[in-house]
């Protein structure tokens, strides 16, 4: 085995001295095009036999399996936590800023598995049902949240008739989840067949416990699949574009914050016509149905 790696080690250097490109040699050796780069580039380095007898050193006994010691451990768990659950290639980049340790981010989620029940890479493509469309008021609602820097909005809109609900939070938590939920629902919706949100760590633990209280069905939207939260995004970016902008705002803000946001919910809901609803406004439209 050694000498048939020796052999393709030999073939490649000759192939790319004789012009042939790195990816048809790592086709014609059947080899990773990274190997083949990494192979050419200490070969220029250290010569073709200097490599050849690091290579075979270094293939020589038996690796001893390297441990992370229980401060690297700590460290990434820390930054898990401190970060919202974020995903090993972040954990990755915060541990050489902070560090300065460089670790592969499959030796991260390796000891993240040691704590942390993760969820498997290959459960965001699991089927989750046909995007939901709706044919009447309350049939489904689709929420989300903006950040605007240390304050946060809960969005959340009818598909159908266009009414949102809007509500400014200092943090990002289950908790405002369920106050959010709570508030919702209980302002204007009263219930839905169907409430939609994406896979946020605010739309989880308390938020879900709750969620069938309002909902008959909750429904997670597939991740980096935008159009299935088409309704919630188009109306958080006339949120941006028609009332609070893309400035980041504090904790202190948000008093006059809520007073233009209430304007704003009084003329998107009477005065603002939508071409979804044939230029109607979402009270015309709500009117017009429960005429019928």
């Amino acid at each position: 085995m050694e000498v048939n790696q020796l052999t393709k080690i030999s073939l490649a250097w000759e192939l790319f001295g004789s012009g042939t490109s790195k990816s048809h040699i790592a086709s014609h050796l059947q080899v990773n095009r990274e190997t083949v780069h990494i192979w050419l580039e200490n070969i220029q380095r250290h010569g073709l036999l200097d490599f050849l007898e690091q290579y075979t050193n270094a293939k020589k006994g038996r690796r001893v399996k390297r441990k992370a010691d229980g401060l690297l451990k700590t460290r990434i768990f820390r930054l898990r936590e401190e970060n919202r659950e974020c995903c090993g290639q972040k954990i990755r980049e915060f541990l050489f800023d902070e560090y300065g340790v460089r670790l592969s981010v499959t030796s991260i989620y390796k000891i993240l598995g040691e704590k942390y029940q993760l969820r498997s890479k290959w459960k965001k493509n699991q089927k989750r049902g046909s995007v939901p469309k709706a044919d009447k008021p309350r049939e489904v609602i689709q929420m989300d949240t903006v950040d605007f820097g240390q304050v946060y909005a809960f969005t959340a809109v009818d598909i159908c008739s266009r009414e949102v609900v809007v509500k400014l939070y200092q943090s990002l938590t289950a908790r405002d989840g369920l106050d959010f939920l709570k508030y919702s629902f209980t302002s204007r919706y009263q219930h839905t067949d169907l409430l939609q949100t994406d896979g946020g760590s605010e739309f989880k633990a308390q938020f879900r416990s709750n969620v069938f209280n309002f909902a008959n069905r909750f429904r997670v939207s597939r991740p980096y699949r935008k159009n299935e939260q088409s309704y919630i995004e188009s109306f958080n970016r006339s949120l941006r574009k028609e009332c609070l902008g893309w400035g980041k705002f504090q904790p202190k803000d948000i008093p006059n914050l809520e007073k233009e946001l209430t304007d704003y919910l009084i003329y998107y809901h009477a005065r603002r016509p939508h071409l979804s609803l044939g230029l109607k406004t979402p009270n015309q439209f709500l009117k017009e149905v429960s005429d019928i």
